[in-house]
């Protein structure tokens, strides 16, 4: 029989207090795992790891259930009246949405073409319905843990102003009808870049022709990986040329912190960090690093004896570091000499405008395949060369959908 979720928390909880004793029995003078000790300890974390992972998919499966299980209608519990429905109008509306799958799968173009004129681009393509635009970003939200964090708004246009308080007033203690002093907050402005990211998939003629096959959703699945990898790439480590300035960049990035003096993470280093940030900002602080660092501070202890990791054995309560919730990502840099490994702080404070009206374009170009991928082909044939040398036809017919979308960090 499964385990529940509850189950498997205190079984790795339980997994981990093993791992804990055994790292403090084995350790010798120099604080160290002979290498046969390593390999056990090495193995005992792993479980700890694969059971954490099987509750995150187990949660996210109790979250798809909860959804679907969700009514689909509102019951009537009062006298049925005429609904004031209003008519969506633009790329909101049904004729628009339809119309716009159409052209996807290239049925109708005559009638096509007519009612997808409100939603042309500059560069001949159309922008997505709303509501499409809506799942899309969703699946953004899902794909990327950086965007859950940070603050996200919408704009119409390519650069965004946002206000920011650069010096704030205080309060002063005075004397009985003493005049009060004034003392105003001092506004400055932050700029938003725009910044391009787009991509192509391929979809073979057969699925676009084939209407039981759910297109929106698998280009917004798709697009989405490929977008929201990118994207939260950019966040903690773009250069900012051409793409947003991530917060490892050592030009516009985090300002304060501590960098690793060694291919090590010590305890003093991660306090190091943990007070360099202000106390207001601590308070909703989250910690930011790769899974490899994770397993480096697994072993690590506070001047008390105590773990500086803990498991959670409670729905809803995520594991910590010195008691602070953690996130998870590849895209930050490992434990090196120099690196700053990890980051700390409030993420809502790192502002993402999407910018709305993103278009897709369908391309009909014949595409033939080398040895580093698809291009267009001016002709319907290409010439390859295989391995034996001789010269080979080759051609594919693909239908490629690009989606381009902005945004500006």
């Amino acid at each position: 029989m499964a385990m529940t979720i509850q189950e498997l928390r205190e079984k790795r909880k339980k997994a981990w207090d093993t791992a804990r004793d055994f790292l403090d029995s084995k350790r010798n003078a120099n604080g160290v795992l002979s290498e046969e000790d390593s390999k056990t300890y090495d193995a005992m974390e792993q479980t700890i790891v694969d059971l954490g992972k099987e509750i995150q998919r187990l949660e996210r499966q109790a979250e798809i259930e909860a959804e679907m299980n969700k009514a689909t209608s509102t019951p009537v519990l009062g006298k049925p009246a005429t609904p004031d429905v209003t008519e969506k109008a633009g790329t909101a509306s049904d004729n628009y949405k339809t119309a716009f799958w159409n052209s996807v799968r290239n049925r109708n173009w005559i009638d096509v073409h007519d009612d997808l004129h409100i939603g042309t681009d500059a560069e001949g393509g159309y922008l997505v319905p709303d509501e499409f635009e809506r799942k899309l970003v969703e699946a953004l939200e899902e794909e990327s843990i950086f965007r859950q964090m940070a603050t996200v708004i919408k704009t119409s246009n390519g650069d965004r102003k946002i206000p920011i308080v650069t010096s704030k007033g205080e309060a002063v203690w005075m004397d009985e009808e003493q005049q009060y002093s004034l003392s105003d907050d001092t506004f400055g402005q932050a700029s938003l870049s725009a910044y391009k990211l787009g991509t192509a998939i391929k979809i073979s003629e057969e699925l676009l022709n084939d209407s039981v096959f759910d297109l929106p959703s698998y280009i917004a699945r798709e697009f989405a990986r490929r977008i929201g990898s990118k994207e939260e790439e950019a966040f903690f480590v773009g250069d900012g040329k051409g793409k947003p300035t991530g917060i490892f960049n050592a030009t516009g990035g985090a300002e304060d912190g501590t960098s690793t003096t060694g291919a090590s993470i010590t305890f003093d280093d991660v306090m190091e960090l943990f007070y360099s940030l202000r106390s207001p900002y601590r308070k909703k602080a989250v910690w930011v690093l790769n899974d490899s660092t994770v397993k480096a501070l697994r072993k690590l202890k506070d001047n008390t004896g105590n773990y500086i990791w803990n498991p959670s054995v409670q729905a809803d309560v995520p594991d910590t570091i010195l008691n602070r919730p953690y996130k998870t990502s590849s895209y930050v840099p490992e434990i090196k000499a120099g690196n700053k490994c990890m980051a700390f702080g409030d993420f809502s404070y790192y502002w993402v405008a999407d910018r709305q009206g993103r278009s897709f374009k369908r391309l009909n170009e014949l595409f033939c395949y080398d040895r580093t991928g698809w291009f267009p082909c001016k002709s319907a044939t290409g010439r390859q060369a295989d391995s034996s040398g001789s010269n080979q036809d080759t051609y594919h017919q693909e239908s490629v959908i690009r989606e381009r979308g902005w945004s500006g960090w």
